[in-house]
């Protein structure tokens, strides 16, 4: 359910900006205005012209950073773009203040109608692999794949390391928290979500943790940090109580684009066990365990993600699809 790092309290006027983004070597961001919603969108170059278009969706809490990893392992197969969702990364909130799962979905699907680029290869991460589920389900004519890491679909039993951040969505909590955790350092607080994020926080090397930090001090000074986190998070949980047609199950069911589905055996936000569920539930899905991995696999092992990628493209090309 998280990513990598936290936001949102929202302003009803012009949103301030914060210091920078960071943009990696080969990267640019652009803004795209949209009617009540404003996306920054990360790129990068594609080895040739021609390729076919992927569109990269982060988790609560993440920004489309959290793909600057995998993007340059496939820009030789894909032509790469990773959205910040609104409210997150260097995108404002929206203007409707809807961030339920429904709510982000609507905004992804709204970039691909105005940009002509569907159908894409759809990844998305923990609440953005919720998201691009239903973007699957409802808009098949654009989603070519489907790749997922460690979504945020239901479970019935939640592991009680995920508790915490669900509880974010309960009314009054995020203040709370800020009151107990009023002398945490941006360094703390970083360090604390790579811990809840990573298989392995030994991973993270001092420059990635030093660039999370930024992060994390640039978010900060957010006026909306918390309130995009907090809606966010509440939506994740409306959205697991939602039965019928509109469950994220039922959607997972009526995908027909070919499906990676990429669970960490270490992560403490979306259950190992469920990746036998969605295997079963998204139908003729490939699934790449990695024991080692947490709640970003795609940030802790790129090259591996990559490889499996490029093993369903295979499989998805040598099909005619």
């Amino acid at each position: 359910m998280s990513s990598t790092e936290l936001p949102g309290i929202a302003a009803a006027t012009a949103v301030p900006r914060a210091s920078a983004v960071r943009i990696a070597e080969g990267e640019e961001l652009r803004s795209v205005t949209l009617p009540g919603l404003t996306l920054t969108v990360r790129s990068r170059p594609p080895a040739r012209q021609g390729l076919p278009p992927a569109l990269f969706v982060h988790g609560l809490g993440g920004s489309s950073q959290n793909w600057s990893g995998l993007m340059p392992l496939i820009d030789d197969e894909v032509d790469g773009e990773a959205l910040d969702l609104p409210g997150f990364g260097d995108s404002p909130p929206p203007d409707d203040g809807n961030y339920s799962v429904n709510g982000h979905t609507r905004a992804v699907i709204r970039h691909l109608d105005a940009s002509g680029r569907g159908p894409v290869h759809l990844f998305g991460n923990s609440l953005g692999g919720a998201v691009s589920t239903r973007v699957a389900a409802l808009r098949p004519d654009l989603v070519r794949t489907l790749t997922l890491v460690s979504p945020a679909l239901p479970e019935l039993r939640v592991q009680r390391s995920a508790v915490p951040t669900a509880l974010l969505a309960v009314p009054g909590i995020a203040r709370l928290f800020l009151r107990l955790t009023k002398e945490w350092t941006p360094e703390m607080r970083t360090r604390g979500m790579l811990g809840l994020c990573y298989g392995e926080p030994s991973r993270v090397s001092e420059e990635g943790l030093r660039n999370a930090v930024d992060e994390m001090e640039r978010r900060l000074e957010l006026p909306y940090f918390w309130d995009a986190m907090t809606r966010s998070a509440r939506g994740i949980v409306n959205a697991y109580t939602l039965g019928g047609q509109h469950g994220l199950w039922r959607q997972a069911q009526r995908v027909l684009a070919p499906t990676l589905l990429v669970y960490g055996g270490r992560d403490l936000l979306v259950s190992y066990r469920m990746a036998q569920r969605a295997a079963a539930e998204f139908r003729g899905s490939r699934l790449l365990t990695l024991p080692d991995a947490g709640h970003v696999a795609m940030m802790e092992y790129p090259g591996m993600v990559a490889r499996a990628f490029r093993e369903l493209l295979e499989d998805y090309d040598s099909s005619g699809s």
